[in-house]
């Protein structure tokens, strides 16, 4: 509270006119600025030992995340108020501690901290506390740096490169002897994320300029981005000369340097944290993060770190990638090595090709492939299996296009995708290895960007249908042989309905996927497409509605799976026994009319498929028509029942949802004009005889001009004319 009033204080400044400036008002909040933040630090430092000497009776402030963040968001604005001054007292608390660290580190030597004696262990956990302090202050103090050139403070830059020169040599200092040691002399975790906060800071000030000043962009020859960046190497413009000022006061060499320091700390983290999940999760969301921009990516291509974690991504040079515990993390890894090896020069700059990236990921694969069922299903398989699903997901995810796309697929198929199969077969029961597995193939069905392009001749979309649909067939069979478990002391979403919404994801996404023309699989008799289709609807029908929609994935999913099939798969549905059609339909009633947008919406368009469908074909001589008739006799009230849910929505329900009920009511009064003639004589009855005559007006206002058709002009101006009649409705309606 106290720093967000003087940090409001501060913000105000630019604003004070003039007269009241003269009465010496700022200067005296730049003498009580400079107090309260030589206070704060002291406080804050002062903590450590505090809470160090009550043994567990007080709480550490730097583990309060939460209350840390906001006071790190708070200071930059009240720092660089008075920067120079304030700067000065950082530097007098940096460096006696930075001195006092080294003695203790050279005292220490290559042996680990709780080895030496209490009364240095206590030393060392006071100055390492200090230290984190300082580090994490001058992480969002150097992150407060503004380009713009309103507030780009004069000279700035060389109090930033003061400050993180101290906090670079920390950083080398705290790796030396992490090196050194092989992992033994490990400085505090908290010291290690407060390292981390700082990096990322830097990053995200110093680090987006690098191909500029270093000229690499004349490269790019007569393109135009090549010409602008011609004409700002002949000129630097002010930022980049504020860039190359902060390098060259920094003293620790060029931003090539600095960013090599920064990558080989994180590199080393990864070697020699394994077990600290923490410290291996920020350290992977900063180098995902230096991966993602465009000039830290380039940055990143040229350092010896990044062609080494390339070469060697196994569990024998990172050992974090054996804990369990850090699956998600491989993920992040190999996402982030994939994007930089497949960026332009990536393959070139880093030594090794896409295959051979994946190189020791597919020898893991042949090994599990030789083994038969049962040894596959033993426990020594479970964490081989866990990490090759991951790291083939993080890859995945990061395939923007039919290029990169076909060089993975080339390279699982045909050999390695049975593997999938084989898994869901003997591992089903098993949340860690069915999640992962289900988890990359839901990555590798995803059509984005239209990555999953084949030529016009290949067979590889009808291909990767048929792997998929083996996958969840094989998954869906085992699961609903399984009985039921007891809800007692169990997570059945973890143990059971986790599974069975992503494999409905994974379904929803090889059936929207616009990559396989499905009507190939009927005429050449191939079961693939109903039996995948048949289990995933058994999966689904399986969960009790409230349970559908307890659970928020899973209801998305189910809703998302009903609204592919009333699209592209109506033999199927219409095929179905009238009960189960009805369940399916109850359960589209219940979404309709939910809070979430997303899942009336789902509904929605799934009520739109039904009526167009009926309004199109109703009258001919197919099977699909013939059955959705069969249905209709034993359930007559099935369209009127929609009907006045939609209209009862769109009049009465929350604002939210009128865009979504809007699009199946003109195929639903085409439809079944009769339910819609029925609605209108049960709302004018329910209304005075004043409204009655107003409500008629706007009744015949709404469909006035409207024709029979469904094309796209006639449904745009029904939707209009339903909005206005909302409008006109709701300002007289009575409930």
């Amino acid at each position: 509270y106290l720093l967000a009033l003087w940090g409001r204080l501060v913000a105000a400044v630019p604003y004070v006119r003039p007269e009241t400036g003269a009465r010496g008002h700022v200067q005296q909040l730049e003498k009580q600025v400079l107090s309260v933040v030589e206070t704060y630090i002291e406080s804050m430092l002062g903590s450590v030992e505090t809470v160090l000497r009550s043994d567990g009776a007080l709480d550490d402030p730097l583990l309060d995340e939460g209350s840390l963040k906001e006071q790190l968001d708070r200071l930059p604005v009240i720092c660089r108020f008075q920067y120079g001054p304030i700067a000065n007292i950082l530097i007098q608390k940096f460096d006696p501690l930075l001195n006092t660290y080294r003695e203790l580190m050279s005292h220490l030597g290559n042996s680990a901290t709780d080895t030496a004696p209490q009364d240095v262990q206590n030393r060392v956990a006071i100055v390492e506390g200090q230290l984190t302090w300082l580090t994490y202050i001058v992480g969002t103090i150097v992150g407060g740096h503004s380009w713009s050139a309103a507030h780009m403070g004069d000279g700035e830059e060389t109090i930033d490169a003061s400050l993180s020169r101290r906090t670079l040599q920390l950083a080398q200092g705290i790796d030396f002897r992490l090196t050194s040691s092989n992992g033994a002399g490990r400085a505090d975790p908290q010291l290690e994320c407060a390292m981390l906060y700082y990096f990322q800071n830097f990053r995200r000030v110093y680090m987006f300029m690098w191909d500029q000043v270093s000229g690499t962009s004349g490269t790019l020859g007569g393109s135009v981005v090549g010409m602008m960046a011609a004409k700002l190497d002949s000129a630097p413009s002010t930022k980049q000369k504020v860039y190359q000022r902060m390098f060259e006061h920094l003293g620790m060499g060029d931003h090539t340097a600095v960013a090599n320091l920064i990558v080989t700390k994180m590199g080393n983290n990864l070697k020699y944290w394994p077990d600290e999940n923490d410290i291996i999760g920020k350290t992977l969301e900063l180098l995902h993060d230096m991966a993602g921009g465009y000039s830290s990516s380039k940055l990143l291509l040229t350092l010896e770190t990044v062609r080494f974690l390339a070469m060697h991504h196994t569990e024998d040079h990172f050992p974090f990638l054996s804990v369990l515990a850090n699956a998600r993390h491989r993920t992040t890894f190999h996402a982030t090595l994939t994007r930089l090896l497949l960026s332009p020069a990536g393959e070139d700059k880093l030594g090794v090709t896409f295959e051979q990236f994946l190189e020791p990921i597919v020898n893991t694969m042949k090994q599990l492939e030789s083994l038969s069922a049962s040894d596959l299903r033993s426990e020594n398989c479970l964490r081989p299996l866990v990490g090759v699903f991951r790291d083939l997901r993080g890859i995945t995810a990061s395939l923007h296009n039919r290029r990169t796309y076909g060089l993975l697929f080339d390279i699982l198929h045909p050999s390695h995708l049975s593997l999938l199969t084989k898994v869901a077969d003997v591992w089903y029961d098993q949340p860690e290895v069915v999640i992962s597995l289900l988890r990359f193939l839901h990555e590798f069905c995803h059509n984005k960007a239209n990555r999953v392009n084949f030529d016009q001749s290949s067979p590889n979309g009808i291909l990767l249908f048929r792997a998929t649909s083996d996958v969840v067939t094989a998954y869906g069979r085992r699961v609903l042989a399984t009985p039921v478990p007891s809800t007692t002391g169990l997570d059945i979403y973890k143990v059971r309905y986790k599974g069975m919404g992503l494999a409905l994801n994974v379904m929803n996404s090889a059936l929207s996927g616009n990559y396989v023309c499905f009507g190939v699989f009927q005429l050449y008799n191939d079961p693939a497409l109903d039996s995948a289709l048949d289990v995933t609807l058994q999966m689904a029908l399986s969960v009790p509605l409230d349970d559908i929609v307890a659970y928020p994935k899973l209801s998305k999913a189910f809703y998302g799976f009903v609204e592919n099939l009333f699209r592209s798969h109506k033999r199927t549905v219409m095929a179905l026994d009238t009960s189960v059609f009805m369940q399916i339909m109850t359960a589209v009633h219940e979404g309709l009319q939910s809070s979430d947008a997303t899942l009336s919406s789902l509904c929605a368009n799934t009520i739109d498929h039904l009526a167009t469908f009926y309004f199109s074909e109703n009258g001919k001589d197919k099977t699909e028509v013939h059955n959705f008739n069969k249905h209709l006799s034993s359930q007559p009230n099935l369209f009127s029942g929609l009907t006045q849910t939609l209209f009862n929505l769109l009049l009465f329900g929350p604002p939210q949802n009128h865009w979504a009920v809007m699009r199946p009511m003109l195929s639903l009064m085409l439809a079944s004009e009769t339910s819609f003639s029925s609605y209108k004589d049960h709302l004018l009855s329910s209304q005075t005889p004043e409204n009655q005559a107003k409500l008629n007006e706007a009744l015949n206002n709404l469909l006035a001009d409207v024709n029979r058709s469904l094309d796209s002009a006639n449904r745009d101006r029904f939707t209009q004319k339903l909005t206005a009649f909302r409008v006109t409705a709701r300002s007289f309606l009575t409930l």
